[in-house]
């Protein structure tokens, strides 16, 4: 990009240079970045397109379009994801928040408010968050065995003034309460299917947030037998599944006594988020 462009000019060139690169949707992605690095709104950049591009801003912005062009999720060049109305910080270190995730929010919601909440493999903090913020539980924990992504959770609980409490916990090791809800988007994808995700994925996002184990069940197994320890009586316990996943995610759950286990379904209509209940 040589000599003096418009910021019209500019958000058209980096169409060009994402498209060549084989982003997806480099149309959004390009008008993202230009304004993130120039603070422009739709009407605002409608109102300046013409004018000439500001160098600094120019130079941030060929900087960070680098990046994307190599792949790296928009969201982790940003430092930004927006989850249940919420702003989340995000980074290497944690998976970005998706919109497939508010449906297990949104599954928890009527039944967290005055409630003990737990949710387990936290990442961000963005369930355990949206949850103390939205539902107003009694308590609400998070754990997650990274201590680096438990650092992203706290900057988020500290952003949305939060009322959650973290614990550094590989599942339930540290836990030592009861729950009336226990909540978890736990590792659930093989790795022989992590092999074929896109770039932005497979290579950026932490494998260890991804991982399930060969047939992506390993956490499902292991959180269905040890929540029954840390459910009160006719407490609830929900799960973000993959797509594929359901039948063989409520029938782990049916063999360890659950009861009134449903699935739900996400806003594309595929299986999203199995839920039951522990005996009375």
């Amino acid at each position: 990009m040589d000599g003096m462009v418009t910021y019209g000019e500019l958000l058209r060139q980096g169409v060009q240079e994402l498209r060549h690169a084989g982003i997806t949707d480099a149309e959004n992605d390009s008008w993202l970045l230009l304004s993130y690095v120039s603070g422009m709104s739709r009407s605002c950049f409608f109102l300046e397109r013409e004018k000439p591009v500001v160098q600094s801003c120019r130079e941030h912005f060929e900087k960070l379009l680098a990046e994307r062009a190599k792949h790296v999720p928009l969201q982790y060049i940003t430092g930004e994801q927006e989850f249940m109305g919420l702003p989340f910080l995000v980074n290497r270190d944690v998976l970005i928040p998706r919109q497939d995730t508010e449906c297990l929010v949104e599954a928890a919601l009527p039944f967290a408010a005055g409630r003990r909440v737990l949710d387990l493999c936290t990442g961000s903090g963005c369930i355990a968050i949206s949850l103390s913020v939205l539902g107003k539980p009694e308590i609400c924990h998070a754990a997650d065995i990274s201590e680096t992504a438990l650092q992203v959770a706290v900057q988020n609980q500290k952003k949305n003034d939060a009322s959650v409490c973290f614990f550094q916990s590989d599942l339930f090791e540290k836990i030592t309460e009861k729950y009336d809800v226990i909540v978890s988007n736990p590792p659930y994808i093989p790795p022989s299917v992590i092999r074929e995700l896109a770039p932005e994925v497979r290579d950026h996002e932490p494998v260890q947030a991804l991982d399930g184990g060969a047939d992506g069940l390993d956490f499902y197994r292991i959180i269905t037998v040890q929540a029954q320890n840390h459910l009160a009586p006719g407490g609830r316990l929900f799960y973000e599944i993959g797509c594929d996943q359901a039948d063989a995610v409520m029938e782990l759950m049916h063999r360890a006594g659950y009861i009134e286990i449903v699935c739900r379904k996400d806003y594309a209509g595929n299986d999203r988020v199995v839920s039951g209940v522990k005996r009375v």
